[in-house]
């Protein structure tokens, strides 16, 4: 059995039965065997589908978002947000699959010669807990009006979140078994992955899971995304708009509790602004009101789990045996629940779990800088490449930075870094590889064809 845990009262809310050897590969034959006659379908049929199921989402938007804070406890109005993108991400690739998996015909010594879009098959999706329905729709939109069929292994925390996607493409009109969720163990993973009727990967966690995943895939011959961790830098030149940067970078740090895979979680500040940022940056992470989920003037809800909790309090305190300065937060609360405060962790350094890890909790680590190249190269200097931002008021010089300089999948000026159905996501070095959303999400689980004809 897979049980569901309300984090912030500890409460047990449901149990779930995990499917069997025999039964996952049931699974797998009737996704194939959908998938079969999903491809023929005319993109404007599964478009109107897709439609579909975000119109589902908008009408049933306060029902699914108590879901998710019940199960790993977002607080509820970014939960209603989450459905809201949701929502989005169907009707964006609703409106425009057609115009990106449209035939390319290119100028060669043939008569005709093109590329084309064709779908691969069964896809896999192993998806987290932080952003449980988002994660999934994020890939599911793309992948199902590519034409494809897809399995889902998400979190063992939110079953019912699971549970519910699958029910809400079937409410839609998807045909049954095109989206499947499996209630199964990690341990069973690899059975799905080796099954040769699964033609593709796709997994958004920890650098271990991306790990194991890529292995596994790479003895099977079989194409893989994967988003992993990020330790994103946000570095505060001498001329930022230093009240801007604050509200920016506190509302990064504590989204989702400061369980986002894309929240800032290092800022780098020049010395010359250092004291002035500091001080503003920690009256606005002292002013985040800690609580209840469920009510609507909470910015931190509980964190997802107690284990999740005590391995982030590990890390800060480590990194303050190691010389770091807490100046706030950096205890566990006397209440009950996985809760962690606002923190700030001061004289950060190399070797120090805040300066080298991802901090996965409402933790900041900031680092001073002598000028912007040493800011670039701190930024630089971390094993994540997920995301970043850079803080200045001359803009093309910012661009600069963030185009020329930093590595990582995605870096904004003077703005949080966040996930837009219109631009691609995703991450280089240890955050993994492939992007998901925008026209090239779509094509990363096609065949890109080359048809030649004389």
């Amino acid at each position: 059995m897979i049980t569901a845990t309300n984090p912030a009262t500890g409460k047990t809310i449901d149990s779930y039965s995990e499917l069997s050897k025999k039964q996952v590969i049931e699974c797998i034959e009737k996704a194939d065997a959908v998938f079969q006659q999903w491809k023929t379908n005319h993109i404007d049929f599964r478009a109107s589908q897709m439609i579909r199921a975000g119109a589902i989402l908008r009408e049933n938007t306060e029902k699914y978002a108590r879901l998710i804070t019940k199960e790993m406890g977002k607080p509820i109005k970014e939960s209603r947000s989450e459905i809201e993108k949701c929502a989005w991400v169907c009707e964006y690739y609703a409106e425009n699959a057609s115009s990106f998996l449209a035939k390319e015909e290119i100028l060669t010594d043939a008569s005709k010669s093109y590329i084309s879009y064709q779908p691969l098959g069964v896809v896999l999706a192993v998806m987290p807990w932080n952003f449980p329905f988002w994660q999934v729709f994020r890939f599911a939109a793309p992948a199902l009006m590519a034409g494809n069929a897809a399995l889902l292994k998400h979190a063992s925390n939110v079953p019912g979140c699971a549970k519910a996607i699958q029910s809400i493409f079937e409410e839609a009109g998807f045909p049954k078994h095109l989206f499947t969720t499996l209630i199964i163990d990690t341990d069973l993973v690899e059975t799905v992955m080796e099954h040769n009727l699964v033609k593709a990967v796709t997994l958004t966690g920890s650098g271990g899971a991306g790990s194991a995943v890529a292995a596994t895939a790479g003895k099977q011959i079989k194409k893989t995304v994967l988003e992993l961790g990020g330790s994103d830098a946000y570095l505060i030149l001498e001329d930022a708009d230093i009240n801007e940067a604050v509200k920016e970078c506190a509302k990064s740090r504590l989204l989702n509790t400061g369980q986002s895979c894309i929240g800032a979680k290092r800022f780098v500040v020049v010395e010359a602004v250092y004291d002035q940022f500091l001080e503003a940056f920690k009256k606005e992470m002292e002013a985040a009101k800690m609580g209840n989920p469920m009510e609507e003037d909470t910015d931190l809800g509980s964190m997802a789990r107690t284990d999740l909790r005590d391995e982030l309090h590990e890390q800060v305190q480590k990194s303050i045996d190691k010389g770091a300065n807490c100046i706030l937060g950096g205890t566990i609360p006397d209440r009950q629940g996985a809760y962690y405060p606002a923190t700030i962790l001061t004289e950060v350094a190399k070797g120090m779990p805040a300066y080298e890890e991802e901090l996965f909790g409402p933790v900041a680590s900031v680092i001073r800088a002598k000028d912007q190249a040493d800011a670039v190269r701190i930024a630089n200097d971390n094993q994540y490449g997920l995301g970043a931002a850079v803080f200045t008021k001359d803009v093309k010089n910012g661009e600069y930075i963030a185009n020329e300089l930093i590595e990582a999948g995605s870096c904004f000026v003077n703005g949080m870094v966040k996930s837009d159905p219109r631009l691609p996501f995703g991450g280089i070095k240890a955050s993994g590889y492939g992007r998901e959303l925008s026209y090239l999400g779509i094509r990363e689980f096609t065949n890109i064809k080359t048809v030649w004809v004389k």
